[in-house]
C-alpha cells in the first residue's frame, strides 16, 4: 500500500524525461483520433446484433457512463499531470498494489484496443485489397478461416514507426487524419440520414434489456450491446498519458478530455440513428463494415467506396492515439521499477523507442490472429477497471485534500463519480461471462509478476 507522491514521476530527468511538445488542439485531436473509430465504424454492427435498433440506447448508455469517467479524468488529470495516467493517480492515492492491478489491466486494454482498431482497419481495407489480387486467407484470422491477417499486423508496424519518428510529428499528421474521418462520416449521415424509416425502429428492443443469452450462446440486450460499444466512446483516457509531453497541463488536458468527449457523443447519436434508420439492423449486424455495407445497400456504392477509403485513410488515427498511450503506460511503469528499467529509455528525438517496438510485436500478434469482438470484450475489461480506480482516487482526495489547487473541478462530483463507478461495474458484469474470466485470469497472473518481481524492484522500495 506504499504511495508514491506524483511529483517524483514529474521530476523525472535526463534518458527517462519526456519532451513537453503538445498544445490543446493537439489534446483534442487526440481524443477525437482515438475515439472516433472502429467503435462506430465497425462494432455498430455487433451492437446492432446485440440490442436491435435499441442499439441507439446502447449508445446513449455507454456514452453517459463515459461522460462521468471522463469528468473524473479531467479533474485528476489537471491535479496530478503525470504520463502514467490512471496508474500514476492509483499509485499517489490508493497505494501501490492498486496502481500495479490497474497498470496491469490498462496493459491489457491499451494492447488489445489497438488490436481491435487494427482487425476493424483490416475490415474496410481488405475488400480493396483482394480485388487487386491480393489472398483472402492472408486478410483474416485462424478463427475466421484463414492464416493471418497481414493488413492488421502491417498497419500497426506503420503506425509504431511513426510514433518512433517522434511525437509532434505524429500528433500533428493525426490532426490532418481526424479531419479526413470527420467528412467521411459527415458524408454518411447526409447519405442515410433521408432514406430514414420507422419502420426499421420496430421491434425497438428485441432482447429486452438487461443481459441474456440467446438461443445460438450469444449474450444479447441493451446492457450486453452498450458492455461492447462502449469500446466505442473511451480515448480520452489516452490524453491524460500525454500530461508529461503537455505544454500546459493545467489547462490543455481538461480542454482535450472535456471537448473531445463532447463532440465524439454528439457525432455518434447522429451516425447510430441514420444507420439503424436507414436499414433493418438484421442487414448489417456483425458486418466487418456496417457503414459502408448499408450505403450499398442503399444503392449508394460510389459513397460506400469513399467511406471504406476515408476509414482506410483514418482509422490508423485511433492506433496512433492508443498505441501513443499504451507505450507511455509501459514507459512509466518501467521508470517506477514496475518493469525492467532498461525499457524507460529516451531516442534523440524524444520517443521511447525499446517500448514502442515491444509494444507494436505485442498487439500485432494478437490482432493476427484474434477476431475483432472477443478481442473488444476483453479490452473494455481493462478500461472499466481504470476508470473505477480514477472516479474513486477524485472522491478519495475530495475527502483528504479537499483544498488542493484543481485546475478543473468536475461538477457535481459526488454524483458524478459514484454514477461512473456503478455504472462502470454493471458494464464489466454486463460483459461475456467468458470475457469476465479471462480478466480474472490476467489479474491473476499480474499479481503474481508483482510478488515475483515488481514489489521487491519498485523504486518506492529504494
Amino acid at each position: 500500500m506504499r504511495l508514491k507522491p506524483v511529483e517524483e514521476s514529474q521530476a523525472a530527468s535526463g534518458a527517462s524525461k519526456l519532451n513537453a511538445t503538445l498544445s490543446w488542439p493537439h489534446l483534442v485531436a487526440l481524443g477525437v483520433g482515438a475515439i472516433v473509430g472502429t467503435g462506430i465504424l465497425t462494432l455498430i454492427g455487433v451492437g446492432a446484433d446485440r440490442a436491435g435498433p435499441a442499439v441507439i440506447l446502447s449508445f446513449v448508455i455507454a456514452g453517459g457512463i463515459c461522460a462521468c469517467a471522463a469528468l473524473a479524468y479531467a479533474e485528476m488529470a489537471t491535479m496530478m499531470p503525470a504520463s502514467g495516467a490512471a496508474y500514476s493517480y492509483s499509485y499517489a492515492v490508493l497505494g501501490e498494489i492498486v496502481a500495479w492491478i490497474v497498470g496491469w489491466s490498462l496493459i491489457l486494454e491499451y494492447s488489445l484496443v489497438v488490436s481491435t482498431v487494427a482487425v476493424g482497419w483490416s475490415g474496410y481495407a481488405a475488400p480493396l485489397l483482394t480485388s487487386i489480387g491480393f489472398p483472402v486467407a492472408l486478410t483474416q484470422g485462424p478463427e475466421l478461416g484463414g492464416l493471418v491477417n497481414v493488413p492488421a499486423v502491417g498497419i500497426i508496424a506503420v503506425v509504431a514507426g511513426l510514433l518512433i519518428f517522434g511525437t509532434r510529428e505524429s500528433a500533428t499528421l493525426n490532426a490532418v487524419l481526424v479531419v479526413v474521418k470527420m467528412i467521411a462520416l459527415a458524408v454518411f449521415v447526409f447519405v442515410a440520414l433521408p432514406y430514414f424509416d420507422a419502420a426499421n425502429l420496430e421491434p425497438f428492443s428485441p432482447y429486452g434489456f438487461a443481459k441474456s443469452v440467446g438461443a445460438d450462446g450469444i449474450e444479447r440486450g441493451v446492457m450486453a450491446a452498450a458492455a461492447i460499444i462502449f469500446f466505442a466512446f473511451y480515448g480520452f483516457d489516452a490524453i491524460s498519458t500525454a500530461a508529461e509531453e503537455t505544454k500546459n497541463p493545467g489547462r490543455d488536458l481538461a480542454i482535450g478530455i472535456v471537448g473531445s468527449m463532447i463532440a465524439c457523443i454528439a457525432i455518434y447519436m447522429l451516425v447510430a440513428v441514420a444507420a439503424v434508420g436507414a436499414l433493418s439492423y438484421t442487414e448489417f449486424g456483425n458486418s466487418p463494415e456496417p457503414l459502408a455495407l448499408i450505403l450499398r445497400q442503399l444503392g449508394q456504392p460510389g459513397f460506400a467506396t469513399f467511406l471504406a477509403i476515408s476509414a482506410v485513410i483514418a482509422l490508423p488515427t485511433v492506433l496512433l492515439a492508443f498505441l501513443f498511450g499504451q507505450s507511455r503506460i509501459f514507459f512509466t511503469m518501467a521508470r517506477d521499477g514496475m518493469l525492467p528499467r532498461s525499457l524507460a529509455t529516451i531516442s534523440s528525438r524524444g520517443s521511447p523507442v525499446r517500448i514502442t517496438i515491444f509494444t507494436a510485436i505485442l498487439v500485432a500478434i494478437i490482432a493476427g490472429v484474434l477476431p475483432i469482438d472477443q478481442i473488444a470484450a476483453l479490452a473494455n475489461a481493462g478500461t472499466l477497471a481504470a476508470f473505477i480506480a480514477v472516479s474513486l482516487c477524485m472522491l478519495v482526495l475530495r475527502r483528504r485534500a479537499p483544498n488542493a489547487e484543481r485546475r478543473f473541478r468536475t461538477p457535481l462530483a459526488w454524483v458524478v463519480g459514484p454514477v461512473a463507478i456503478l455504472g462502470c461495474l454493471y458494464l464489466f458484469f454486463s460483459l461475456p461471462t467468458q470475457t469476465q474470466f479471462w480478466f480474472l485470469l490476467w489479474n491473476v497472473a499480474g499479481v503474481l509478476v508483482y510478488f515475483g518481481y515488481s514489489r521487491r524492484n519498485a523504486a518506492a522500495a529504494e
